[in-house]
């Protein structure tokens, strides 16, 4: 009589067990986040300007999902900045395509990459992702070039446009000494690099 029910009672246990192994699987997180934009992007500190960051949550079968809580969460300290609560943390909810968006980052005055970390909830289930973005100073820097090398490829051309005047001077003159042009050939201008011809 024993023997049975010992069996009895292991079997009900491993079913039990075996029960709950297949809720647990069951419940494995299916959401993804995809970024829509955001990624990459520039912000330039002085104009408080950023990209916003826009992410569509889709379930399994890569359908957008509705109604998910989305949190955006912008680092604490270093190059970061705020949303328009005066926090660095922002919830919203995706709509019926499933996009949420961080309206109105203001950058903070600290140059480098920040990390906006964004998470989703849907009845259960969870998922995260990381959008890179990176602050800068100044609307030059907007284009991805660093100011020296702006300045070392305006260098370049003023460079090449010398050289090449020399060179049109010497071949074309009959053994006479060159004279420089009446107007100059290349404009220099700190800040936003730009190189102009003669006028």
């Amino acid at each position: 009589m024993k023997p049975k029910a010992c069996s009895a009672r292991l079997l009900t246990s491993l079913l039990l067990l075996n029960q709950a192994g297949l809720w647990v699987w069951a419940q494995e997180p299916q959401l993804r986040i995809v970024i829509v934009e955001g990624e990459g992007a520039i912000n330039n500190i002085k104009q408080r300007v950023n990209r916003e960051p826009i992410v569509q949550v889709e379930d399994e079968n890569r359908r957008p999902v509705a109604g998910a809580a989305i949190v955006f969460a912008l680092p604490n300290q270093g190059p970061s900045g705020v949303f328009p609560n005066g926090s660095t943390t922002l919830t919203t909810i995706t709509d019926s395509q499933g996009r949420a968006s961080a309206v109105g980052i203001r950058p903070n005055n600290q140059a480098g990459q920040l990390q906006i970390r964004v998470t989703a909830s849907f009845q259960g289930q969870a998922a995260s992702a990381v959008i890179t973005q990176t602050n800068v100073s100044g609307a030059g820097s907007s284009a991805g070039l660093s100011t020296g090398a702006k300045v070392l490829i305006v260098v370049a051309v003023a460079s090449a446009a010398v050289a090449g005047g020399v060179i049109a001077a010497t071949r074309g003159g009959g053994g006479t000494t060159p004279t420089a042009p009446a107007t100059p050939a290349t404009v220099i201008t700190p800040g936003t690099p730009t190189v102009g011809g003669p006028r």
